[in-house]
């Protein structure tokens, strides 16, 4: 007993720590770079703001959710707070200004977060088809992936195909040097990432697993996180010659051996400081690197932050 007291002091003083960390790097460097502060007049349209005609696949920094799906999961009150990542649904959140969707699935194709589950997939596309509807300039990237532990759903991609083939944008490298004018009416990059069945071909409807890739680590410590995300986006190529996309997730991770376990109180200890790290990529020169940046919980502030970048890009001062 008194071992793992002892190890739990020593987890909240490390958890103090890092959280120290992060609070003096925001001091030291503020929230300042090419286009902070930018504001869309309208972030259910901010790519059509930016003018489809000279916005480049590439030059966006794209505002993601980590787990998208997870509003309504679990059970209210009881397991719903260990594995909701997002308090608003699909819709919401691309109205808000997401672009780049997360989803989870099981082979029944509801959608699920490690063993809890939520609503179909059918919900999913559902709300991405009426966003789509109602707008006309804005490309989502919309990444399903059987989740750890369970089977793929049969002839998924199949089903992909046709609830979204009017909208899908086809697997091409040359995807990423061109304008959004030059790939509407197409809207949506869909990923399929299967655990056993077929992976998408090139010059499919869907992309492959190869064209969404991260460097996920799992861990509760925000400063942890936060260099580590940095050090793995140093490595990449630049998004000019870059034909992949490439994920930084501005999220940490609640752990079985700690008394937290609830998603929004870990997850906070990162989630205001997001334009900390783009500054920190600004001031590390690693800033023409960073592409798709997700969050739990997203709000306004994440989305006009990775807006602002992409709009200091397009302007040609980032």
């Amino acid at each position: 007993m008194g071992s793992q007291v002892s190890k739990q002091l020593e987890k909240r003083k490390a958890i103090s720590t890092e959280k120290k960390a992060l609070v003096d790097l925001e001091g030291n460097s503020g929230e300042t770079y090419p286009g902070s502060d930018y504001r869309p007049s309208d972030r259910k349209n901010w790519m059509a703001g930016l003018n489809p005609e000279k916005l480049h696949i590439n030059q966006i920094v794209w505002p993601g959710t980590h787990d998208s799906a997870t509003n309504k999961i679990g059970i209210p009150m009881i397991t719903r707070p260990f594995a909701q990542c997002q308090s608003l649904s699909i819709y919401r959140q691309l109205c808000v200004g997401t672009r780049v969707l997360d989803v989870r699935v099981q082979e029944d194709r509801r959608v699920c977060h490690g063993i809890l589950t939520t609503y179909s997939v059918d919900v999913v596309i559902q709300e991405l088809k009426k966003f789509l509807s109602e707008t006309q300039s804005e490309i989502v990237i919309l990444e399903i992936r059987t989740e750890f532990g369970h089977d793929d759903p049969p002839e998924f991609d199949k089903y992909l195909e046709e609830q979204l083939g009017e909208y899908l944008i086809h697997q091409d490298d040359n995807v990423f040097g061109k304008t959004i004018a030059e790939l509407l009416p197409k809207r949506v990059i869909c990923v399929w990432k299967p655990r056993k069945s077929p992976a998408p071909k090139h010059g499919s409807p869907l992309w492959s697993a190869g064209y969404l890739k991260d460097n996920w680590i799992d861990t509760d410590l925000p400063s942890t996180k936060f260099e580590s995300n940095m050090k793995h986006l140093s490595e990449q190529p630049p998004v000019s010659s870059r034909k992949f996309f490439y994920r930084v997730e501005n999220t940490v991770t609640p752990q079985a051996d700690n008394p937290i376990v609830c998603v929004k109180p870990v997850t906070n200890r990162i989630h205001g400081y997001a334009r900390v790290f783009i500054t920190q990529c600004v001031s590390k020169g690693c800033a023409d690197k960073l592409q798709i940046f997700s969050t739990d919980f997203i709000d306004e502030d994440f989305v006009e932050a990775c807006v602002g970048l992409t709009q200091a890009r397009v302007e040609g001062k980032a």
